[in-house]
C-alpha cells in the first residue's frame, strides 16, 4: 500500500507516510492518491483546493479555522521543517480542546490529515520551509478564525525557545473561554 497510517493522541487526526521508492537518481512517491487515502484512512473526501505557501524560521501560521465551511486539510512539507498542531474544537467531542503536534519536513515526509472541526496551525523550525496542503472547502474570509497560538488553557507544547513572527489576525486570536467553537 502506498501509505500508511498511524492514528495520533487525536484519533481521527492521522499521520500518513507514504512509500517512497529511491535509488542513485533520487526518489519518487505518490503524494496523493484518493483511493489509496481511502484504504489508510477509512475516509472518503473530496479536495477543492490546494495551497503553498512559503515561510521564513519563527513564523507562525494559526490556529486558523473557519466557523461555517469547515475544511478538513491534508498538510506536507517539501522543503523545510515545521511543528504542525491541530486543536479539536468541537463540543460534543471527547477530545474538545485537545491538541496534537506533529514535525513534518521534506526528510520524513510525512504528511498529516486534520479533519473538519480541527483548529490548524505550525511554526517553521528550519531557515525556511515550504508547507502544501488540499482542503476539502474552500477559503471563506468572513468565517476564518483564529486561535491564539499561546492560550495557557490550551497549553501547547511548542518546540521554540523564540518569539515566533505572526500575521495580525495571529495577534489578534481569541483564547479557548472566547473562541467560537463547532457543535
Amino acid at each position: 500500500m502506498p501509505y500508511t497510517s498511524t492514528p495520533t493522541v487525536l484519533p481521527e487526526v492521522m499521520i500518513l507516510e507514504p512509500q517512497v521508492f529511491g535509488d542513485a537518481r533520487g526518489f519518487f512517491y505518490e503524494s496523493f492518491n484518493e483511493s489509496d487515502f481511502q484504504k489508510a484512512t477509512g475516509l472518503h473526501v473530496h479536495f477543492v483546493q490546494d495551497n503553498h505557501s512559503k515561510s521564513a524560521r519563527g513564523v507562525l501560521r494559526g490556529l486558523h479555522y473557519q466557523i461555517q465551511h469547515p475544511q478538513g486539510k491534508l498538510v506536507r512539507v517539501v522543503q523545510g521543517e515545521v511543528f504542525d498542531v491541530a486543536v479539536d474544537l468541537r463540543k460534543s467531542s471527547p477530545h474538545f480542546g485537545k491538541w496534537v503536534g506533529v514535525h513534518l519536513s521534506e526528510s520524513n515526509r510525512r504528511q498529516l490529515w486534520v479533519p473538519p472541526g480541527f483548529a490548524h496551525g505550525f511554526v517553521v523550525l528550519s531557515e525556511t520551509a515550504e508547507f502544501l496542503y488540499k482542503t476539502t472547502d474552500y477559503w471563506f474570509s468572513e468565517h476564518e478564525r483564529s486561535l491564539v497560538w499561546n492560550d495557557p488553557d490550551l497549553a501547547i507544547e511548542w518546540p521554540i525557545d523564540f518569539q515566533p513572527q505572526l500575521a495580525v489576525k495571529d495577534q489578534n486570536g481569541q483564547g479557548m473561554k472566547n473562541a467560537e467553537f463547532y457543535k
